[in-house]
């Protein structure tokens, strides 16, 4: 909440009694004087009416009278409204002093004020008073856990959605992993699913998660059912499968976050996630029938009983994702089997896994257009082929051709309310520039808002992960910058241009409905730390002790110019750094030169690492590499890098632009501003310069697909004659890639290693 350093200004009454919206107070108190305080997160900025949220108000907003989600009265004795919601679950406070109190000593200004109330906001209207109130202040606050993971890089959009993530993990973090900290304040299962990787590269989640995971396994229902969320709500039952159980993805949260335990953990919660699974092979089958899974499929047309990939802009495939995590309760019952020495029951689980598996991918290929989808499917549907390739679900042997069938997906055209009212208040040549840009399309004449399937985002809280790793990881790390660094609608970006500070909850502008402090679409933050920079928790590792370090560069100069990330663990901070050095004066060459990549690596004392490069384009490539073992002053570094950055920060070097509407003219325009949020920052690792031993040419390991490992130290690998290359166009907003699908092409090597076929069993990350 707000505290008024100074105390509050006095009273006075608006004219003829009128109060504003939301700051009228109770009539048996209306002798009284009072101060109102309402809480919003965002302004309306065509009326500059503050955006009410109503706690627990299941997503209900008011933004004022362009932008109201129900009429008045609608949810009067409606499911989790109250008949009075409006005065109850508007975040608010009411300072009052009694009529009969001495108003000559000035009493508000001596009004007591709590230490203990909370609200979330990024707004407060504070009304009706003589003068505006002095030293106001407003403290956040979240539980108390180590923040350890960083993430910088020359892209300030990339910059840009990784703060935006940042703030909303911040403040989703209060005893429970919310899902928004103003609405509904519910840890939901699906949400600390989607958003978990990110939560764990940014913060020491050891402790809170164990806390998670012991909240679920006390609401676990006596037949072994999970709940949606770890407190249960009787939210969404209906989307499950049932007996109380929550819908499959968001109930099988608890064991898959408990493999990134300690083995006190899995000890303590195996019982309750056996008891899950041999649920889910009691009920699954009979379930998902009458929910009208029909066992071939032959009737599903998408969008199914089931969240799954919620707010997609494609169809959900709801089988899938239903399939899939069933899936993934056995896989991790034979993770975490595996690393408590139960042999038998490890086995089992595999077992059961890769019938679950095969069942998926036999009805995925059915239709014989190695497209991975469902038989009856006539649209694109999501999660599709990226979270299958990613899982290990897709055959080996069909792997290069589904991933060349996704290139052939689309994008679509939008017609969201508040970007229609957008648009119509957008002059011609603004729009005109709009479409140049690639952020509007115009057909017959009228402008449209599009969301891109290869620059920007269609993917819900799930798929989103799945693609942009798996193109990383699938050689085609350049179109995964691209979809990150888009922009337009289904981008942050898009978020960043309406002055976003936090995580939205949906690609698209939502004035009535939907969160801006949401951080479920937030996988993006776990995959630039591990691809873009590349550093992330090994695979198969426990405790944290072994980081993979796996850079990917873009293809093209233009796109990104360096890179870096801190990833924290408990045995200490593994961090890695990478920029191209001698680039051209001329920026026409940036997708064409042959340049320098310096790449700087730390393994912390009690750790160890796993280097792994991508491959050269060029033959001329040679890569070596050079260590210390005395580590240098790193405390010193850190801090140097740190003033820079906060310097560079003060100066607004970040995302430089927003839309404002004159409401004179009724018109939107772009408003240039100096901002701090996306500015980039070197990594301190460049600014140490200890005494390098010998260099070792590297250059035929990496050819040969051969991982270094690494002990303790900092590394210094210098990377002569890298190729730069110019970026693949495709067919534009809308477009495919065609390219990437021509029979011709050849999608190797990644996708045709046999070594990555399957799931193994001490794999942590590619459980689900």
């Amino acid at each position: 909440m707000l505290h008024f350093d100074e105390g509050l200004p006095q009273p006075i009454i608006p004219h003829n009694n009128t109060y504003p919206r939301a700051h009228g107070f109770r009539k048996e108190f209306e002798d009284d004087s009072f101060v109102t305080v309402v809480y919003g997160e965002s302004l309306e900025l065509t009326t500059g009416d503050i955006n009410r949220v109503l706690v627990a108000g299941m997503g209900l907003h008011d933004g004022g009278p362009r932008h109201q989600s129900k009429p008045q009265g609608a949810q009067d004795n409606a499911f989790c409204f109250p008949e009075d919601h409006d005065k109850i679950l508007t975040q608010k406070d009411v300072y009052v002093v009694p009529k009969n109190s001495d108003k000559t000593s000035k009493p508000y200004s001596k009004a007591r004020q709590s230490h203990f109330t909370t609200h979330a906001f990024r707004f407060a209207e504070i009304c009706c008073t003589s003068e505006p109130p002095r030293n106001v202040h407003a403290l956040i606050y979240r539980t108390a856990i180590q923040e350890w993971g960083t993430f910088d890089s020359s892209n300030v959009l990339l910059n840009g959605g990784y703060e935006l993530v940042k703030n909303s993990m911040r403040s989703n973090l209060l005893s429970v992993q919310s899902d928004c900290p103003h609405r509904e304040k519910l840890p939901y299962g699906g949400d600390l699913i989607a958003s978990s990787p990110s939560a764990m590269h940014m913060f020491d989640m050891s402790a809170f998660y164990k806390k998670t995971i012991r909240d679920w396994m006390d609401a676990q229902w006596d037949n072994g059912a999970y709940t949606e969320t770890s407190v249960w709500q009787n939210l969404n039952d209906e989307r499950g499968i049932g007996k109380g159980a929550g819908e499959t993805v968001w109930a099988t949260a608890p064991p898959v976050l408990t493999h990134y335990g300690d083995l006190d953990l899995l000890k303590e919660s195996f019982a309750s996630h056996m008891h899950w699974l041999e649920f889910l092979n009691k009920e699954f089958d009979t379930a998902m029938e009458k929910k009208g899974y029909d066992k071939k499929l032959k009737t599903y047309k998408g969008d199914g009983s089931g969240l799954g990939d919620w707010l997609a802009v494609p169809v959900r495939d709801t089988f899938l994702t239903h399939t899939g995590f069933y899936m993934a309760t056995s896989r991790c019952v034979a993770y975490i089997s595996n690393k408590l020495g139960n042999a038998s029951m490890r086995k089992k689980s595999v077992l059961l896994a890769e019938f679950i598996r095969n069942r998926i991918s036999s009805l995925y290929l059915l239709n014989g257009r190695d497209t991975f989808t469902y038989p009856m499917t006539t649209h694109p549907s999501t999660p599709g082929p990226e979270m299958s390739l990613f899982t290990r679900i897709v055959p080996g042997e069909k792997r290069c051709a589904v991933l060349k069938n996704w290139f052939r997906r689309k994008g679509e055209t939008w017609g969201g309310e508040e970007e229609k009212l957008f648009l119509k208040e957008l002059d011609a040549s603004t729009a005109e520039q709009l479409v140049e840009a690639g952020v509007l399309i115009k057909q017959h004449g009228n402008y449209a808002f599009s969301f891109s399937q290869w620059q920007g985002f269609v993917e819900g809280i799930f798929a989103i992960r799945y693609a942009l790793k798996t193109l990383s990881d699938f050689g085609f790390h350049h179109i995964a910058l691209r979809k990150a660094s888009g922009i337009g609608i289904g981008t942050t970006e898009y978020m960043l241009t309406h002055n976003a500070t936090t995580l939205w909850e949906s690609w698209w502008r939502s004035e009535d409905y939907y969160s801006r402090n949401h951080p479920m679409l937030g996988a993006i933050a776990e995959w630039m730390s591990s691809s873009v920079a590349g550093v992330s928790v090994h695979p198969t590792t426990v405790g944290g002790r072994q980081a993979l370090f796996w850079p990917r560069f873009s293809k093209s100069a233009t796109m990104l110019k360096f890179a870096s990330s801190i990833q924290g663990t408990p045995v200490g901070d593994f961090a890695i750094a990478w920029r191209f050095e001698n680039l051209p004066h001329n920026r026409d060459d940036y997708d064409s030169a042959l340049v320098t990549v310096r790449i700087r690596v730390l393994v912390p004392p009690g750790g160890s690492g796993v280097l792994r490069l991508p491959l050269p384009v060029s033959k001329t490539t040679n890569i070596r590499v050079s260590h210390t073992n005395v580590f240098p002053d790193l405390d010193r570094a850190r801090d140097e890098a740190n003033d820079k950055c906060v310097d560079r920060r003060k100066r607004g070097l970040g995302f430089h632009w927003n839309w404002e509407y004159n409401r004179q003219l009724k018109k939107w325009h772009a408003h240039n501003s100096r901002k701090s949020i996306g500015t980039a920052c070197e990594s301190f690792l460049f600014k140490l310069m200890p005494e390098w031993n010998q260099y070792t040419d590297i250059t035929q390991d990496v050819v040969s697909r051969l991982d270094t490992k690494l002990s303790a130290g900092l590394y210094d690998l210098i990377v002569t004659n890298w190729k730069l290359e110019k970026e693949v166009e495709g067919g534009g907003r809308l477009g495919d890639i065609p390219q990437y699908y021509h029979p011709n092409f050849n999608a190797g090597p990644y996708c045709s290693d046999s070594h990555t076929d399957d799931w193994h069993v001490d794999d942590a990350t590619h459980i689900i």
